[in-house]
């Protein structure tokens, strides 16, 4: 046997060895799309942005921070209620508000846009790993149908070529979930984003007048 017969039998054994594995990571991947699914339809029933509610908010720690009364500020800024992550942000900064820890409020926010960027990255995975392993299930049965086919074995080549059509399907479905979830929920958190970082800059720009 040549060394290009060796190693072509080398590659043709880790091919149709990873099948299995393929099969069973697409099959996952599909039952995390549609928990991603059922989580993105939660987040969205929850989801409640009020701007001119928050414009008022922000004049009320404005107006107390100028009075120097960091206390009342501090209960102003418990009292918002925003989407989910704006208002988690504000009740965990109230504490440092009152203790007047500016700093910690700024890492605060930059905890939380990192906290943003980790659950896009639950999608944006999904949205990428479907077609590669899509694509994988497709190219990895040609190699036995079409043996069967050479072969006249045509069960072998139908038996193939359904495994094929399938993990392409289910890649692209759990892709393109994933990316439509992915720019929804982008456009969700620049918008928590900016909020957060209009509370921020009005206790910064009024804390250092």
């Amino acid at each position: 046997m040549s060394m290009m017969d060796f190693l072509s039998n080398m590659m043709n054994v880790f091919q149709v060895s990873l099948m299995l594995p393929v099969m069973l990571l697409l099959t996952i991947l599909m039952f995390v799309t549609l928990m991603q699914v059922g989580d993105f339809i939660s987040e969205y029933t929850k989801r409640h942005r009020n701007w001119s509610s928050l414009e008022t908010h922000c004049k009320k720690i404005q107006h107390n921070l100028k009075n120097s009364d960091f206390s009342g500020a501090s209960k102003t800024l418990e009292d918002v209620h925003q989407n989910h992550l704006v208002t988690s942000f504000a009740k965990e900064s109230a504490p440092y508000l009152e203790e007047q820890h500016i700093p910690a409020i700024e890492r605060l926010s930059q905890e939380y846009e990192i906290k943003m960027a980790k659950r896009l990255e639950h999608t944006k995975i999904t949205s990428t790993i479907g077609p590669i392993l899509g694509l994988m299930g497709t190219l990895i049965p040609l190699g036995p149908a079409l043996i069967g086919l050479s072969a006249g074995d045509l069960e072998t080549l139908a038996h193939n070529l359904m495994i094929a059509f399938a993990t392409t399907v289910v890649g692209l479905f759990a892709s393109g979930i994933g990316y439509v979830l992915m720019q929804i929920r982008r456009r969700w958190y620049w918008e928590d984003m900016a909020d957060i970082n209009y509370i921020v800059n009005t206790i910064e720009e009024t804390t250092w007048e």
